[in-house]
């Protein structure tokens, strides 16, 4: 009996079941992603969009629900309140110009929804919600992305991107995993739309998001920034997966193993490190309306509740700290005013993209993240489509398209059939699931930390293929399977890189033996490289607008900070 030809050799041969041709291709089919999508069409584009599950239904918002900022216009206090609120926690690397364009258009995102039709739920005075998403959302997103003829492929991920001769992003190549069919898309522009990682730590609607993104982006020369800005964590119930916001209100109450109360963050690592555990119990929360608004605020809390037996608000549960990674962070691919990478015809949106334009060296919080989402998902799909119509013949199939993708797909010396993905999986969750190493950082761990992962790196890059299967279907999820464990490698590479360069605490980057502020390192890191990783530091935008300027630049002035809105490049 002949051997199945793998679909990982499929793909590296160029050999397609399908082929499509777009003006845009959108990889990723949660808020940003979708987005993105429609703002490409209604900007005159064809659209091809590609999603590892079923677009309008994958990521974390399709497991729970969040509230976008909405800020009114024709409203300053409010403007100014939801802009600059969280100005404090970016440590002098955000931009409130950027932070109002991005929200400005979230708020026109919202209002055109209202107008397709959208029925934004209404609270008991009868007002509406209006930047509640919740999967209700995605869904009528897919359906009017459809209605505007966008090309859906469902379950069907991106394994790398096609470039063209001179390195525009020209596409990108797949497969299906339902069918084991391969599918390549030339488009003349593409979006990355792809989420974050959380490293598999089991949090709802993160079991997909393993850092695809970053890996297609950095084969084909993209860079980062602010990855080291990725450490974080939230609180859940001990075996959950629903984090904070999603079930616990303020009247919550943390303990450690001896009954001591701790606050929500640095007192929670501390109790875990050094008693073995934390309790959590909504004890005082004794309004039977608002227990029962705790409990509905997520289906996935109430389930969990009933199924263990636990009562939250008649005793104690124990909780847990885990790792969000740089899904509810900050740090991603660097991208300029029009939300295009450093490969031209690239572009990226969402969690996949570094969010310190907003967020500096915080975390961006549900209301911002939503917001960015919507924003930026608009203006890259709108880039996009500009780019593409530049293109003169960009999606022609006649163009020399040249493959970007490597470990898993293309390795460099002797196929190995004996490297455990299980085994590296684990070896990459064992220091960005640890307290003590990707919460609290320090410097001998995690050039430990590098010197493992660059072992890995190198065993993928060189040996790694798919495991063999006995048909399409499984020989499509080995290959997926093989791209994923090269993705969390490579993530936890250039995080860590970043993470060992800034030697000083700041935001979501702390260091335990550089644990205070350093006014002189205020500024970027960008990093990059797939085989050799680097680094290198980046001046942060001189001007740059946000309350408290001269904190950080005080040769500035106070003058500086009263500086025009505009921002070069957002439509």
């Amino acid at each position: 009996m002949a051997r199945l030809r793998s679909a990982g050799d499929r793909i590296a041969d160029g050999d397609y079941d399908i082929n499509l041709t777009a003006d845009v291709l959108v990889i990723g089919g949660s808020l940003a992603g979708l987005w993105a999508a429609i703002a490409a069409v209604q900007s005159g584009a064809n659209v091809a969009l590609v999603d590892k599950g079923y677009a309008g239904a994958s990521g974390p918002i399709a497991a729970g629900s969040v509230g976008a900022y909405y800020i009114k216009p024709d409203d300053p206090i409010q403007r100014d309140a939801m802009v600059n609120a969280r100005m404090p926690l970016a440590f002098g690397l955000a931009d409130s110009r950027w932070g109002e364009r991005i929200l400005d258009q979230a708020y026109r995102n919202l209002d055109q929804m209202a107008k397709w039709g959208y029925e934004w739920p209404k609270i008991h005075d009868g007002r509406e919600r209006r930047g509640h998403i919740t999967p209700n959302v995605l869904a009528f997103l897919r359906r009017q992305a459809e209605r505007l003829g966008v090309r859906i492929l469902d379950n069907s991920p991106a394994l790398e991107l096609l470039l063209a001769e001179d390195g525009v992003a020209a596409g990108a190549a797949g497969v299906r995993r339902r069918t084991g069919e391969t599918w390549a898309v030339r488009a003349g522009a593409a979006v990355v739309a792809t989420g974050g990682t959380a490293f598999k730590s089991v949090t709802a609607g993160t079991g997909g998001l393993t850092g695809d993104g970053y890996l297609l982006a950095g084969e084909a020369g993209a860079v980062f920034s602010g990855m080291e800005f990725t450490g974080q964590f939230h609180i859940r119930p001990f075996g959950g997966t629903l984090t904070k916001g999603a079930y616990r209100g303020e009247e919550a109450q943390l303990t450690d193993n001896n009954g001591k109360p701790v606050t929500l963050g640095r007192q929670t690592v501390a109790a875990i490190l050094e008693t073995g555990a934390v309790w959590d119990s909504f004890e005082k929360v004794t309004d039977p309306e608002l227990q029962e608004l705790i409990l509905k605020a997520s289906y996935g809390t109430t389930q969990f509740f009933d199924d263990t037996g636990i009562n939250p608000f008649t005793g104690r549960h124990r909780a847990d700290f885990v790792c969000e990674g740089s899904i509810r962070a900050t740090g991603g691919i660097a991208i300029d005013d029009e939300l295009q990478s450093t490969v031209p015809g690239l572009f990226a949106s969402g969690d996949v993209t570094s969010r310190e334009k907003v967020n500096g060296a915080g975390p961006p919080g549900g209301g911002p993240a939503a917001g960015w989402a919507l924003g930026a998902g608009f203006f890259s799909g709108q880039s996009a489509a500009r780019f593409a119509r530049r293109q003169v013949g960009a999606a022609s199939a006649g163009r020399t398209l040249r493959p970007a993708g490597g470990a898993g797909l293309r390795p460099t010396r002797a196929r190995r059939a004996d490297i455990d993905l299980r085994h590296v999986e684990a070896g990459v969750q064992d220091h960005m699931f640890a307290l003590d190493r990707n919460y609290w950082r320090d410097g001998v761990s995690l050039a430990a930390s590098l010197e493992r992962f660059g072992g890995y790196w190198r065993d993928l890059r060189e040996g790694l293929v798919a495991a063999e299967a006995g048909d399409a279907r499984s020989s499509a999820r080995n290959t997926l399977r093989a791209r994923e464990t090269a993705a969390l490698v490579a993530a936890a590479r250039w995080i860590n890189t970043s993470a060992l360069e800034r030697k000083e605490t700041r935001g979501l980057h702390r260091r335990s033996d550089f644990p205070a502020l350093d006014l002189a390192q205020t500024h970027h890191l960008i990093t990059g490289g797939v085989d050799t990783v680097w680094v290198r530091r980046q001046d942060v935008d001189p001007t740059a607008v946000f309350p408290g300027k001269e904190r950080f630049f005080p040769e500035a002035g106070v003058g500086a900070v009263a500086a025009t809105s505009e921002v070069k490049g957002v439509a």
